[in-house]
């Protein structure tokens, strides 16, 4: 191929990637619709459960102004944790695309853009359910932003610290529905809480090394490798086992019932399995083949907790025991 004929190609190339980054494109990435997805889902479930219990319909009750408010808390703290994380996103590959890491997205217009929508959906939610529920998603953004994502560059213990905020969304939709936090909702807030460090532990042995390159404090990134192959299958491990009890919580509350009691036996099992061949890692940490068991053990856990909180919903009595 002619010189000119590559120059041309790779402007081509070049002009076909910038016209792939569109300003919505960004802000999609800015969002994690992932991340937020999984939020209004647990929130979602809080809701149902929390309603039930006051004996009314969840849609007459406001379940969709709840979610609308908690999705614009939720997509502006992504916002502010990727301008906070700008330079770190920048030395990580997974993550170096990113449109603020990329300055394609200015970090005023970014912080401009996430606080209008963490203040905004705050306020909102305030006046459509009720000021604790306004408070416990603000706080929830303040805790994910100001506190867990500058920890994430000074000590691995950012992600116990992180999983306070990350486990707090069902909590919320509880108290949306409620207005008060009672025992199921703090089952709720210790099923997610538990569940995150298998899920976080695995996605960090998958991607250790960036990780590592971009300055994160994990327990996978602990030098030598063998203790963070330990530590690391140690965690999640020993979070699977926990999770077992407080799945079932629920159940002990009159909550849910046998049915849903049976299925998270089940779930428990299957997520307990990945966790137990994970601990391969600690035998050989090098071997690339450890990455299989990560990747499994991450699958299964984005699987367990939809079904669980499906089974929760599916068998929800709407009775409460204190």
């Amino acid at each position: 191929m002619s010189t000119t004929a590559t120059s041309t190609v790779a402007s081509s190339q070049s002009r076909s990637r910038r016209r792939s980054h569109t300003l919505l494109a960004d802000y999609a990435v800015l969002f994690k619709p992932r991340v937020s997805l999984m939020v209004i889902i647990t929130a979602a479930s809080g809701f149902y459960l929390g309603s039930l219990a006051s004996g009314i319909s969840p849609f007459q009750f406001g379940l969709l102004k709840a979610l609308f408010g908690i999705a614009l808390v939720t997509t502006g703290s992504s916002a502010l944790n990727q301008a906070v994380e700008r330079g770190t996103d920048r030395r990580m590959h997974r993550t170096a695309d990113r449109p603020m890491a990329q300055h394609r997205i200015g970090l005023i217009h970014g912080l401009l853009v996430g606080f209008v929508l963490v203040c905004g959906g705050s306020i909102y939610l305030t006046l459509a359910t009720n000021p604790l529920t306004g408070l416990l998603t603000l706080l929830t953004a303040v805790g994910y932003i100001a506190i867990y994502t500058p920890l994430k560059r000074i000590t691995a213990l950012n992600t116990f610290i992180g999983a306070f905020p990350g486990a707090l969304p069902p909590l919320i939709g509880w108290t949306a529905a409620r207005g008060v936090v009672e025992w199921p909702a703090a089952a709720l807030f210790c099923i997610l809480f538990l569940w995150q460090f298998p899920h976080f532990m695995a996605i960090g042995w998958i991607y250790r090394e960036d990780y590592a390159h971009g300055g994160v404090r994990l327990a996978s990134t602990q030098d030598p490798i063998s203790e963070a192959a330990r530590s690391t299958a140690l965690q999640a491990l020993f979070y699977a086992l926990v999770l077992i009890p407080a799945s079932l919580w629920p159940t002990w509350l009159h909550v849910t019932g046998i049915p849903y009691a049976a299925a998270a036996i089940v779930l428990d099992a299957w997520y307990l399995s990945a966790a137990i061949g994970f601990m391969k890692i600690m035998r050989c940490p090098d071997d690339p083949r450890n990455r299989i068991a990560a990747r499994r053990l991450l699958h299964v856990s984005v699987i367990y907790l939809p079904l669980l909180l499906l089974a929760m919903t599916l068998d929800a009595k709407g009775r409460l025991l204190f």
